[in-house]
């Protein structure tokens, strides 16, 4: 055979022997891009909140209204009736203190109105909250709460008989919600004081047991706070201020839950029959709370289903 003959031969085979290879590596992945771009990892999905829900609590009694605003949007929704007003009773101590504290400034609280503000929000005591109530210029904190937390429905209480009382102000549910994100924005106390105050509110306790339940005072940590998953609590403080009373003029429990955090501030009004107890709004408080919860635990495994009675 003739040497250039050879050659072209000997060529011809290389180039057999290199395309095959060449298609040997694209299968193994060596310069084939597609197959070498890493697939995206999930994103995690955002924490747990409150949000607006379809909403169904057995009732029976005067009035019922809850509210609850997203304070990342100013959205605030609930029941249809959330601008109806009920008497606020221990629930407007906390605008008190605020108030009291707003007008301190930057000046030093003393041990008196320490102990004072503590002792009217822990543990919900009457004597602290007239002396806050007086420090404050007694009827015109209630005027200055309107207008600093920009107030729709609440007007002083007109009981007959009980004309001037600080605890039967008439607040509505979505007014309730507006002064819980005006005190956790720090419009109600101030720079200086709102961290110390949602401090405050974050460590209300004692039950709806008779045992905490004083004549001056009595345990306020129920209600909202019992319908949160520990998804939620986990997250941060949880501020509150309850109030609660059992009154003899229309023989009803007036019963308000009031709790917010960074993203959420929900009220539940109520009024009912007295021997319904207090454990009775105490459940309907943390029931509302529940079903609030987005997402619902397990939401992902359940078929959405109509809901029933929607209040």
């Amino acid at each position: 055979m003739r040497p250039r003959l050879l050659a072209v031969m000997a060529v011809v085979l290389g180039i057999a022997l290199i395309i095959p290879a060449a298609y040997a590596r694209l299968d193994d992945g060596g310069t084939d891009t597609e197959a070498s771009v890493p697939t995206p990892a999930p994103s995690a999905p955002p924490p747990p909140t409150l949000a607006d829900a379809p909403v169904s609590v057995p009732f029976e009694g005067e009035f019922f209204s809850w509210a609850l605003m997203d304070r990342q949007t100013d959205t605030i929704s609930g029941a249809e009736n959330l601008a109806d007003t009920s008497s606020t009773e221990s629930m407007i101590k906390v605008w008190f203190a605020a108030d009291y504290l707003n007008q301190l400034g930057d000046e030093s609280l003393s041990t008196t109105m320490r102990d004072a503000i503590s002792t009217a929000i822990r543990d919900s005591n009457d004597d602290a909250a007239n002396l806050l109530y007086r420090e404050v210029g007694k009827s015109a904190t209630i005027d200055r709460m309107i207008s600093t937390c920009g107030l729709t429905d609440t007007k002083p209480g007109t009981v007959p008989g009980y004309i001037g009382w600080w605890s039967f102000t008439q607040m509505s549910p979505q007014d309730a919600v507006r002064l819980g994100d005006c005190i956790a924005d720090g419009t109600a106390a101030g720079p200086t004081w709102t961290e110390f105050l949602l401090d405050e509110m974050s460590q209300v306790r004692g039950t709806t047991a008779a045992d905490d339940q004083k004549e001056r005072s009595g345990g306020g940590r129920w209600g909202i706070i019992d319908g949160l998953p520990e998804s939620i609590i986990s997250q941060g403080p949880i501020g509150m201020k309850n109030g609660w009373t059992a009154l003899n003029y229309d023989g009803n429990w007036h019963v308000n839950c009031l709790a917010v955090n960074d993203q959420w501030s929900l009220a539940v009004m109520l009024r009912y029959p007295q021997e319904s107890g207090l454990d009775y709004g105490a459940q309907a408080c943390a029931s509302v709370a529940t079903q609030l919860v987005t997402p619902q635990p397990g939401a992902a495994l359940k078929v959405p289903q109509q809901p029933i009675g929607a209040l």
